[in-house]
């Protein structure tokens, strides 16, 4: 019997990110047009090594891996990576703890039904926020409010300001 960690056995449990339902978008799509929102499209580059590895990923957060094919290491040598890299279970599941930790910080709260749909009020203007991995959908009948939310986000992560939708 192979257990978790393992050759070719990995952390399956923990291998998502939450991403809403096309309705969802839909649904804040639809408010924002109903109330006169601004939208905004947010890109985060390069997302999931713009987090640590949890501590509690597969290999008690430790991962491995031999040196790219052109390096001239020994063929044995291994580095232990810093960062999670895309195509390693648990990398998705750390972007998206990292990204949620940041949005409440901002006093998002996540809608009921979905783990990747938030709203928050600052200064009397409600923000409708979807997230599909690394791309934001931002609403907001306040321009000058969402302005500065979406500065907030693009300082904490490293993305791009795609324009309004």
């Amino acid at each position: 019997m192979r257990r978790k960690g393992e050759d070719g056995v990995g952390d399956y449990d923990d291998a998502f990110s939450p991403v809403p339902a096309a309705s969802g978008f839909r649904t804040i799509l639809s408010l924002a047009t109903q109330q006169n929102m601004y939208t905004d499209h947010v890109d985060i580059s390069q997302a999931f090594v713009q987090r640590e590895l949890l501590p509690g990923d597969d290999h008690n957060g430790k991962w491995y891996i031999f040196s790219p094919p052109g390096y001239d290491e020994d063929p044995l040598h291994v580095s232990r990576l810093l960062k999670p890299l895309y195509g390693i279970l648990s990398a998705a599941r750390a972007w998206h703890t990292t990204m949620s930790a940041c949005l409440a910080k901002e006093g998002c709260a996540t809608v009921v039904f979905e783990k990747s749909m938030w709203t928050v009020t600052i200064d009397g203007a409600r923000i409708l926020l979807g997230a599909h991995i690394d791309d934001f959908v931002i609403a907001c009948a306040n321009q000058h409010v969402l302005d500065g939310f979406r500065a907030r986000l693009l300082d904490a992560f490293e993305g791009t300001y795609e324009g309004a939708l």
